[in-house]
This record gives structure tokens, sequence and C-alpha cells, in this order.
């Protein structure tokens, strides 16, 4: 049994995957509780029926944000990292508020803070930052080889 060609997509680094898959489920739970707090503006009993679809039709477009910065992580885009990892800064505070809560939001403030940090870890490796073609500020490519060289 032989194995496939591989492809350039196939030797992205388990950091970068990572990374992406982090990004990504931050994205799918904004949208989660988007929609949920949509047609829960619709269909429940809200205090304020028009503020819950509001908020339920920002928190669904803002999930677009981290949802297509893990594809384009995966894709290997080096504009991915930027708002990848504006998505992990924006949920630091948000971990924070919840951490401070009397309830069980603090879980999900953990759980939350620990795939931020873990995220913004994984997108700041130098590793992450080859694989998607991002050289330090100023340098040329033949001074990202020599470095990369020397260092392997």
């Amino acid at each position: 049994m032989s194995t496939p060609p591989q492809t350039p997509q196939d030797d992205r680094p388990r950091r970068l995957v990572a990374a992406a898959a982090l990004t990504a489920l931050e994205g799918l739970v904004l949208f989660g509780g988007g929609v949920w707090m949509l047609v829960y503006g619709l269909a429940g009993s809200p205090d304020n029926e028009r503020q819950a679809v509001t908020g339920g039709i920002t928190l669904a477009v803002l999930a677009l944000l981290p949802l297509l910065a893990a594809r384009g992580l995966l894709a290997r885009r080096s504009w991915s990292r930027g708002p990848a990892v504006i998505t992990q800064l924006l949920a630091l505070p948000v971990a924070y508020n919840l951490l401070q809560a009397d309830s069980a939001s603090i879980p999900a403030g953990i759980a939350l803070a620990v795939v931020a940090v873990t995220a913004l870890v994984l997108l700041m490796n130098p590793a992450t930052a080859r694989a998607l073609g991002i050289r330090g500020p100023g340098r040329t490519d033949e001074e990202a080889d020599r470095t990369d060289t020397a260092g392997k």
C-alpha cells in the first residue's frame, strides 16, 4: 500500500493546526451563543426583546472573525494570524469578567482563559510564524533563510 503524495498543506505544524482549532472553537461557541440569544429574544420572554435580538445578531456576526481566521490559519495565510491574535486578546477580558461572577460562569471563565492563553502561545510560536511565511520586521528573505537554517 503506497502513501499518498504530500501536498504543501500536509506539512502544517501541529501548533498551527491546534491554534486554528482553538480559534474555530471560540468562533463556534460565539456563534452558538448568538443564535441562542437571538432565538430567546424572538421566542422567549426576555426583559428587553430588542436588546436580546440585537445582541444575538451581533454575537453571530462577530463569530465570523475567529471562524475566518481559523480557516486562514489552516490555509497558511499570513493575514490570518492578526485576527486570531485579536480574538484571543478580546477573550481575556471576557474570561476575567466571567471569573468575577458568583455563579456557574466561573468554570466558563477558566475554560475561556485557558483556551485564549494557549492559542496565544501557539500563535506567537516561531514555528507558526514560519509556517505562515511571517518574517520579523525589516528582515529580508535571505536573512530569514540564514536564521532559520542556523536555528536547525
